[in-house]
């Protein structure tokens, strides 16, 4: 029972940053023609590179997220916000631009990043085949504690991807309030009264690997359950 409400409370923490993000999205991306005289979200995006000397740097559209791929050197953004005109579409493109930035500067914090994140993609890889292979273990050796090893290394390795989401923090919010909130005040690319919205915005886009890093704890708690019975 104690666990139980522990994963209640864990899966409370998980769903409501990503409710509320998505609510923020959504919220600020009507109207939808709010920016259509200034340009759309990727016309943003690709001015503000081009402004800042990365005109090495692409800007494409993409249906897996909005994100900046430091091997690709590319902006990527959701059709909404790569052809949409509205405050998310414009706001969000900062906030990539904001990574790009980041990574033209060679910052300490980005670059630890993308080595953390491979570490992560190497140990979330372990983390599935460890825990898959907890069953089978179990049943080949019938050793309690042959089966309670396997799931501890699944969960270690688990573990290390929940770190690394929350070490992602700072430089998500150093994109969004470091890089895109200045560079959008102080062009006045936003309409009078939108720069207040769009701080909401810029907080929502860093506060996305929250939901990630809190999602990660809540497979680790579930794992931990079931290593202590």
């Amino acid at each position: 029972m104690f666990w139980i409400i522990i994963l209640l409370i864990i899966a409370t923490c998980v769903f409501l940053p990503g409710l509320w993000v998505k609510h923020v999205m959504q919220k600020y991306s009507q109207p939808t023609d709010r920016y259509r005289e200034q340009g759309s979200g990727g016309e943003l995006a690709r001015h503000l590179l081009d402004s800042a000397g990365l005109d090495n740097v692409d800007v494409e559209e993409t249906s897996a997220g909005d994100h900046y791929d430091p091997v690709a050197k590319a902006v990527r953004l959701t059709p909404d916000n790569y052809s949409g005109y509205s405050l998310t579409a414009v706001t969000v493109a900062a906030h990539e631009v904001g990574h790009a930035i980041q990574d033209s500067r060679g910052e300490a914090l980005f670059l630890a990043r993308q080595k953390l994140v491979k570490t992560a993609m190497v140990g979330e890889r372990i983390a599935g085949m460890m825990l898959v292979a907890a069953p089978l273990v179990l049943m080949l050796t019938r050793l309690p504690q042959a089966g309670a090893i396997t799931i501890g290394i699944g969960v270690a390795s688990m573990a290390l991807s929940t770190m690394v989401h929350l070490l992602t923090l700072p430089v998500e919010f150093d994109a969004s309030y470091g890089k895109a909130l200045p560079i959008l005040q102080k062009g006045n690319y936003l309409h009078d009264g939108d720069l207040v919205h769009a701080e909401k915005i810029l907080k929502a886009a860093a506060l996305t690997y929250v939901a990630a890093s809190l999602g990660s704890l809540l497979n680790l708690g579930r794992w931990i359950a079931v290593l202590r019975r």
